[in-house]
């Protein structure tokens, strides 16, 4: 049956789906419609915190406690929610952040979108891991990879994140649920109160703190970052639009990818749909063909520099909100 949806409740409807019995958020535009369409199901427990640091170290304690769950922000309660995401790490407790990005920094422009949390997003909190990130472009999937966020958290047994942003998050598209192809992970690890677990932000071996143990550490990151290489393989996700005519690659992700796809008649197009870890096989791959590269992002070219760093070799910019440079220019400078 098709049914008009926006993106925001679509993200509602797959955490639903995937099987979340807790959700806990403070409201902030544009992620606000996340928590309303959720208030009032009664297949989950629901809780409008007094902040967002509060909600997502709810989401924490409810997962702990053998609940799948979920928070939704925008950039200002995600930056709040780093420390808590950084515990979430350490005590390998599976969760999902939806962050419908924003401009920033601070309060910035409340109600324009932006794609300015993509570093944010894998580097915001210390520390030497770094989570799964997802970044859809559509109504349809919105509810996909928010089912494969909560997929990919179980698997990894850590926080992952589903990054929107105000463009998708209150895009209206006309979706079929039921064509919508998924599987569910289940919770595979005991609740709090079944078996010996460590809760603590402090690293622990067989689950007694070893604050004094460098060994112990380098153990427990060893671990932890094999995990997340060998979960991210079951999660290849991108698009790979080829014109066989074109020597330039343009590389874009979320709404970028859809303002961007009729230059397809003109140009290859590359879009990361898991943003983090970078798809660095994938894009060597695909990069090999094209003489010139150039990321398309509303940013101040953020995931340029990561596609630089993996491809090592120049890569252009075109930051359509955070560059202080008019799209004038850039056509000059890079002739396009």
């Amino acid at each position: 049956m098709k049914k008009l949806m926006q993106g925001n409740e679509a993200v509602a409807e797959a955490a639903i789906k995937a099987g979340m019995k807790f959700f806990a958020a403070y409201p902030i535009t544009p992620a606000s419609e996340i928590m309303h369409h959720l208030a009032g199901k009664k297949e989950i427990s629901f809780m409008h915190a007094e902040d967002e640091i509060a909600a997502i170290n709810m989401a924490i304690g409810a997962s702990i406690a053998g609940s799948k769950s979920m928070t939704s922000t925008s950039g200002p309660g995600f930056s709040l929610m780093q420390e808590a995401i950084g515990l979430a790490t350490m005590t390998e407790t599976p969760t999902v952040i939806v962050d419908v990005q924003r401009v920033g920094p601070s309060t910035g422009m409340p109600t324009l979108p932006s794609q300015g949390d993509i570093l944010q997003s894998a580097y915001g909190r210390h520390g030497d891991t770094y989570p799964l990130v997802f970044y859809p472009n559509s109504v349809e999937e919105c509810y996909k990879y928010t089912i494969e966020a909560f997929n990919a958290a179980e698997e990894n047994l850590s926080p992952v994140i589903l990054l929107s942003d105000g463009f998708i998050g209150h895009l209206y598209e006309t979706v079929e649920l039921e064509k919508i192809k998924f599987k569910i992970k289940e919770r595979k690890t005991e609740p709090l109160g079944k078996g010996n677990r460590h809760f603590t932000g402090l690293i622990s071996k067989n689950n007694i703190p070893a604050t004094k143990n460098p060994e112990a550490y380098r153990e427990w990151i060893k671990k932890a970052k094999e995990r997340t290489e060998k979960t991210a393989k079951d999660y290849n996700f991108y698009e790979y639009i080829e014109n066989k005519k074109a020597d330039t690659l343009l590389i874009a992700y979320g709404i970028t990818s859809r303002v961007i796809l009729p230059l397809k008649e003109k140009y290859s197009i590359f879009r990361p749909i898991r943003m983090y870890p970078v798809l660095e096989d994938e894009l060597k791959e695909i990069a090999e063909k094209y003489k010139e590269i150039i990321v398309i992002e509303m940013n101040d070219g953020q995931y340029k520099k990561e596609i630089e760093r993996v491809l090592k070799r120049e890569v252009k910019s075109i930051p359509v909100l955070g560059g202080t440079i008019s799209l004038e220019e850039l056509k000059e400078k890079w002739k396009l």
